[in-house]
């Protein structure tokens, strides 16, 4: 959180260092990419130059083996590495306003789904403890249906006159479409073993209750989280590019955008790309030793993007799905196959993004060899 004090410092900073010289000929080094004070820097008209905080670390021994650290010393070195490695570094540059209320949207519904998860969990917990008929009964806790059979059914008491009838006017009150028969639901919740020494029926109906009101109101956040995302992909002038993508929702679609894009403007190649994203791994060669790892310093949220819609393109693409069944047949695992399929993803984004031409399966080369189109 940046307060009132020191946005007042960063701007009287940079008024100084106007004084000093063209901001344009100042460059300024931090440890971060993104965010208010380097909003303020680069609009200022200084360059921003991404300093990456596990290589500054390293190179510390350059100014002393002491260990001092203070403020006043860091902003020498940051100068310092600046001056010495600036060729090396990687230039901030300022990401469209679409793109950046796309990537708002996206991390927002993402931290929603991760806090409807770990209600749905904390409910599996509680359900298969104390109700394990009704944590069984319907495949996904999270579903209306699902919880609509908790809301009128919150404890076994409530729930011992249910037969197969009242289960199938059950679904067809809640619009069940599942595939399983009353009789095959009603099975599965007799079937599912019993608590000896159960909590008092109010108790466990207070709590299903409570978790039941709190996935409800994060499904229907998400919802209209949802819906905001297609209107803000329909208004990116890139969303055009990838819609044609294999397998890519709007969801998937929105991420990539707003993970993937800003780096496809800030690098020079599709490996760069590649390898900020994680789908790159890490190759460590000495004499005759030659070792080839994951890739842990990464984007996190552009590797889940690129992984995501890569492993969901395999169920569209013939190209992908060979291409990660020649990686398994390697004896790659599932998600080391999922990493090699995104970085050959990225180098078709690449293509796209930087041609500015839509992405068109019988223009891909590796499709058409597949398919038999030419």
């Amino acid at each position: 959180m940046v307060g009132p004090a020191l946005r007042g410092g960063v701007r009287g900073a940079v008024i100084q260092l106007a004084e000093l010289a063209d901001p344009t000929t100042l460059p300024i080094a931090i440890e971060r990419g993104e965010g208010l004070v380097v909003g303020q820097i680069a609009a200022a008209g200084h360059p921003v130059l991404m300093v990456e905080p596990a290589a500054f670390k390293a190179a510390r021994p350059r100014w002393g083996s002491a260990g001092a650290k203070s403020d006043r010393g860091d902003a020498f070195m940051l100068a310092d590495y600046a001056r010495t490695d600036g060729h090396r570094l990687r230039r901030v540059e300022p990401v469209a306003q679409a793109t950046r209320e796309l990537t708002a949207l996206t991390r927002a519904r993402t931290a929603l789904v991760e806090a409807r998860t770990a209600a749905s969990n904390q409910l599996w917990a509680i359900l298969s403890e104390h109700w394990p008929g009704a944590a069984v009964v319907f495949q996904k806790l999270t579903s209306q249906v699902a919880l609509a059979f908790l809301s009128d059914y919150p404890t076994p008491q409530s729930a011992a006159l249910l037969g197969e009838g009242r289960m199938r006017q059950f679904c067809r009150r809640h619009a069940y479409r599942g595939g399983k028969s009353a009789a095959e639901l009603v099975s599965r919740l007799r079937a599912a073993p019993s608590n000896d020494d159960p909590i008092a029926p109010p108790v466990l109906a207070a709590i299903v209750r409570g978790s039941v009101a709190q996935i409800r109101v994060l499904n229907a956040e998400v919802s209209h989280l949802d819906r905001d995302i297609e209107k803000a992909l329909a208004a990116h002038p890139k969303a055009a590019l990838l819609q044609t993508l294999p397998r890519v929702a709007s969801v998937s679609l929105a991420q990539l955008i707003a993970e993937i894009g800003p780096l496809l403007e800030r690098c020079d190649n599709p490996e760069q790309v590649a390898a900020i994203c994680g789908a790159a791994p890490v190759t460590r060669a000495a004499g005759k030793s030659r070792t080839v790892g994951f890739r842990y310093a990464a984007n996190k949220p552009a590797r889940v993007a690129i992984t995501g819609f890569a492993d969901n393109s395999r169920h569209s693409s013939a190209w992908a799905a060979d291409s990660y069944r020649r990686a398994r047949a390697r004896g790659a695992r599932h998600p080391h196959a999922v990493r090699i399929l995104a970085r050959g993803w990225l180098r078709v984004i690449w293509a796209c993004w930087i041609s500015e031409t839509n992405y068109d399966a019988a223009r891909h080369r590796g499709e058409q060899l597949l398919t038999g189109r030419t």
